[in-house]
C-alpha cells in the first residue's frame, strides 16, 4: 500500500470523526427534545385558549352568563348575540364589503408605493437617497397633530366621505419602508441588477420581474402588517365618514355596541317597554361576538403569510 493511500485513508478517517462529532453536537438528547415540545405546547395553548373561550362566551345565553358568571361550559348556550348584529342585515354586509375593498387595495397600493420607495433608498447609485430618507425619517419624530391631518384631508385633498379617505392615510409607514429598504440591500445583490441593466432590463422590468420575486418575505411581511392596519381601521371612518355608504365593518360594529351601551344606560327614560327592551339585549355575550366576527378573517387570512413572515421579519429588521 502507497504512502498517498494511507494518508486518504487517514483523512477519510479523521473526516469522519469530526462530521460523527459535529452530529453529536447539534443533536439533542430526547429528554430534552420532550422538554422543549412540553414548553411550546404550554405556550401554544396559552396563546389559542383565550380565544376559544372568547367563543364560548359569545354561544352563552345572557341571563346564563349573569348568573353563572363565565364558563368554558355553558349552562345555556345562545346564539343571540350573533343574530343580533346580523339582524343589522343589509348595513353589516356592505360594511364587510366596504373593509374587504379597503383592505385588498389599501394593502396593494401599499405595497407597490412601499416597495418602490424603499427599493429606490436601497440603491447607493441613486442620487436623491440621503433626501428622501430625511423625508420618510422626520415624521417618524415629529407629527403635525390630529387636527393638521383632518384639515390636510377634508380641506386640501378634498377626500371627506369618499372611499380614498379609509386608504391613503394608511399607505405609508415610515417603518415599513426602513424594513424593506434594509430587506431590500440585504437580498438584492448589486451583481443581479447591474447584470440585468447590462442585459438591456428597464428600471420597471427590473423591479417587477427581478426584485420582488427575490423579496417576497420581506413584501409578505409588510403586506401582513398592512392588511391588519386596514382591516382593525375604525379611527379613519369615524374622522371623515359622515355618509353610511364607507362605514367599515369595524366602525360599525363599534356604533352596535356604543347603542346596546346607551340602551343600557338610558333604559329607565323609554318606560316599561324600552327596560324589558334593555333587559334583553346582549351587553356582555355581543362584545364577544363583535371580536370573533372581526377577528375570524385575520385569523384566515394568516397562514397565506407566515411561510413568508418570520424570514421577512428578521433579515429587514435591523435598521442602519
Amino acid at each position: 500500500m502507497s504512502l498517498l493511500n494511507l494518508k486518504e485513508r487517514a483523512y477519510e478517517k479523521k473526516l469522519r470523526k469530526l462530521e460523527d462529532a459535529q452530529c453529536s453536537y447539534n443533536s439533542i438528547k430526547s429528554s430534552t427534545n420532550v422538554l422543549f415540545n412540553t414548553i411550546l405546547t404550554i405556550l401554544s395553548l396559552l396563546s389559542v385558549i383565550p380565544f376559544i373561550f372568547v367563543i364560548i362566551i359569545s354561544l352563552t345565553d345572557e341571563e346564563s352568563l349573569a348568573m353563572n358568571g363565565y364558563r368554558f361550559i355553558p349552562e345555556k348556550w345562545s346564539f343571540y348575540a350573533y343574530e343580533y348584529i346580523v339582524s343589522a342585515g343589509e348595513n353589516i354586509i356592505r360594511s364587510y364589503g366596504v373593509t374587504i375593498l379597503v383592505t385588498v387595495t389599501g394593502t396593494l397600493l401599499g405595497l407597490l408605493l412601499t416597495g418602490t420607495y424603499a427599493y429606490a433608498l436601497s440603491r447607493k447609485t441613486y442620487e436623491f437617497r440621503s433626501f428622501f430618507t430625511k423625508v420618510i425619517t422626520i415624521p417618524m419624530l415629529f407629527s403635525g397633530g390630529m387636527i393638521a391631518n383632518y384639515l390636510i384631508v377634508t380641506k386640501v385633498l378634498m377626500l371627506k366621505n369618499t372611499i380614498w379617505a379609509l386608504i391613503l392615510p394608511l399607505c405609508l409607514n415610515s417603518y415599513n419602508i426602513i424594513v424593506l429598504r434594509t430587506f431590500f440591500k440585504t437580498s438584492i445583490p448589486d451583481s443581479v441588477v447591474e447584470s440585468a441593466k447590462i442585459d438591456g432590463a428597464s428600471e420597471w422590468h427590473l423591479f417587477f420581474k427581478i426584485v420582488i420575486p427575490m423579496a417576497l418575505p420581506g413584501l409578505a411581511t409588510i403586506g401582513l402588517f398592512l392588511t391588519l392596519g386596514y382591516w382593525n381601521d375604525w379611527f379613519n371612518a369615524m374622522m371623515y365618514m359622515d355618509d353610511k355608504t364607507w362605514i367599515p365593518l369595524q366602525y360599525l360594529l363599534i356604533q352596535i355596541e356604543s347603542s346596546i351601551d346607551w340602551l343600557a344606560s338610558n333604559k329607565s327614560m323609554m318606560g316599561v317597554d324600552g327596560i324589558q327592551a334593555a333587559a334583553n339585549l346582549p351587553k356582555e355575550t355581543i362584545k364577544m361576538a363583535i371580536v370573533v366576527i372581526s377577528t375570524l378573517p385575520i385569523i384566515f387570512a394568516y397562514p397565506f403569510f407566515q411561510r413568508y413572515f418570520v424570514n421577512g421579519l428578521t433579515i429587514g429588521a435591523v435598521k442602519e
